[in-house]
């Protein structure tokens, strides 16, 4: 099962980051050294200031585009990992071990939708075939990052 851990911020944290802190960094990067090499860490990536960032809403057929900072927001996502684990036990040993890690924080882990989790005649055998080469496009362009 996959699990999506989102690292959560408010939003005057995120408008004022913390230096890099080059011990931080480097006991994050043996954590996740060691999450990969378990097996367990699909992806995992910090994320840049809200201010940096964009939204965009559709809402009745109307777009609209808003710039960051987005101080309106009571928590941001500052960050995720992506795991691959056998259970939500397990994917909250990991992030309680990142957390530690940091000192502080509070994450969100929520399930990543698999395909057994739809009927099975929700796609044609056609789009199931479709889907999974799009799948295999999207790991092939993730290898090239």
């Amino acid at each position: 099962m996959q699990i999506l851990g989102m690292l959560k911020s408010d939003p005057e944290t995120d408008a004022n980051p913390p230096p890099f802190d080059p011990v931080l960094m480097a006991r994050m990067g043996d954590f996740v050294e060691e999450a990969a090499k378990a097996g367990v860490l699909v992806a995992t990536n910090g994320l840049h200031p809200s201010a940096a960032g964009k939204r965009i809403k559709l809402d009745r057929g109307k777009v609209t585009i808003t710039d960051g900072p987005f101080t309106e927001s009571k928590e941001l996502v500052s960050s995720f990992a992506l795991f691959e684990v056998t259970s939500m036990d397990e994917a909250v040993h990991w992030t309680t071990r990142f957390l530690e890690i940091l000192g502080k924080g509070e994450c969100e882990l929520r399930p990543v939708f698999e395909t057994s989790d739809f009927p099975d005649d929700l796609l044609a055998p056609e789009e199931v075939t479709q889907e999974k080469a799009t799948r295999q496009q999207m790991a092939l362009n993730a290898a090239k990052r």
